[in-house]
């Protein structure tokens, strides 16, 4: 029970970085994306979250000016990452333009527009804020990505834990950290197990690994 508590939901938070919208920031907003959605389990969004946050800021830059007072605000609204540029100029409104390749301006939108699955921009009293959401294929905000075999392991360590995790731990303290303990320990005992049974350990191992990569090839 109380691992099962544990990996049927990832705790996604919103957060915000205030930063000046000068072009030396972007890469720095870029690494930001990758630690977060990196820490969300949600790593197929990352290229796409970074070329949004990328031409969002310089839509700032471009149309507000070097140095505006920016924020960048991610959270999840229902399955969808949300990814937020607010800005305190009501005025410059971000546009859909038909730019050529060649063209340097206009195709920040262009690109959010292929990227993001819906964008737009609010006007607050004092601030602009432009949005964009990409869709995850998670079932539920909290939830896990990774189809069937993380669904199966998920289930196994459920079981697993609630015949070694002491019945007095507190479901709160029993983070994926815990989780990723019981995982190695199931991993050894499966090697334990081959062993015992005549098999080689080694080639197992190697088995699975070589499973485990043709399986994320398949997913790309």
């Amino acid at each position: 029970m109380y691992m099962n508590d544990c990996l049927c939901e990832v705790q996604r938070k919103s957060w915000e970085l205030v930063f000046l919208a000068e072009p030396e920031e972007v890469a720095g907003l870029r690494h930001v994306m990758r630690l977060h959605l990196g820490q969300w389990g949600l790593q197929g969004q990352i290229e796409a979250a970074q070329l949004c946050v990328s031409e969002l800021t310089a839509n700032v830059i471009r149309h507000v000016g070097p140095g505006t007072p920016t924020t960048l605000a991610v959270s999840m609204n229902g399955t969808y990452l949300r990814i937020e540029v607010h800005d305190p100029d009501t005025r410059a409104l971000p546009t859909l333009n038909s730019a050529s390749e060649d063209s340097e301006a206009g195709r920040g939108m262009t690109l959010v527009d292929a990227m993001a699955d819906r964008w737009g921009v609010q006007l607050r009293a004092d601030r602009k804020v432009t949005w964009c959401e990409l869709a995850t294929g998670l079932a539920a905000a909290n939830g896990h990505s990774g189809g069937a075999g993380v669904a199966r392991a998920e289930a196994m360590l459920a079981l697993y834990g609630a015949t070694r995790l002491p019945r007095s731990v507190p479901s709160t303290l029993l983070s994926v950290a815990v989780a990723e303990v019981t995982a190695i320990e199931v991993i050894a005992d499966f090697l334990h197990w081959l062993r015992a049974h005549g098999c080689d350990p080694d080639e197992g191992l190697d088995r699975a690994q070589r499973r485990f990569e043709a399986e994320l090839r398949e997913e790309v």
